[in-house]
């Protein structure tokens, strides 16, 4: 792996790090370039072409994921959750839940149980694919 490579994937780690640590704040893709140090257009580019999805997609998606855990272990209202991962709208957070997921939150939460397995395995098994497929469970 060349220098250039190895550095702008470094670049790109650390906004999407920046991503995963800030997920409830507003962030846009001028900032998120900022971070990476290049061009907003350079960004999505390079982004997409490292990690497979848009900025704006990655983004939605750890949102959601997010948002997924509070719906299996809190109480708090799907409003609430929609706010605290970083949505500005209840309306875009419930369609964009149903594309990655499947279903709408509130039907995630009634299906949803909380399992007697390891942390690593629940979270590999409820991890929504960045297909916008529900995971499938797998036949032995």
């Amino acid at each position: 792996m060349s220098r250039a490579v190895e550095e702008s994937n470094r670049r790109m780690l650390r906004a999407r790090d920046a991503m995963d640590r800030a997920y409830g704040q507003p962030l846009d893709v001028p900032t998120l370039a900022r971070i990476a140090h290049v061009s907003k257009a350079h960004f999505i580019r390079t982004f997409r072409a490292t990690f497979g999805e848009t900025p704006h997609r990655y983004l939605q998606r750890r949102r959601v994921e997010r948002s997924m855990f509070l719906l299996r272990e809190t109480d708090r209202s799907v409003t609430e959750i929609c706010f605290d991962v970083g949505f500005t709208s209840l309306g875009t957070f419930s369609r964009t839940f149903r594309d990655i997921v499947g279903e709408p939150p509130t039907a995630y939460r009634k299906r949803a149980d909380v399992v007697a397995v390891p942390t690593c395995f629940a979270m590999a098994w409820m991890r929504p694919s960045t297909l916008g497929e529900a995971p499938a469970p797998q036949a032995d």
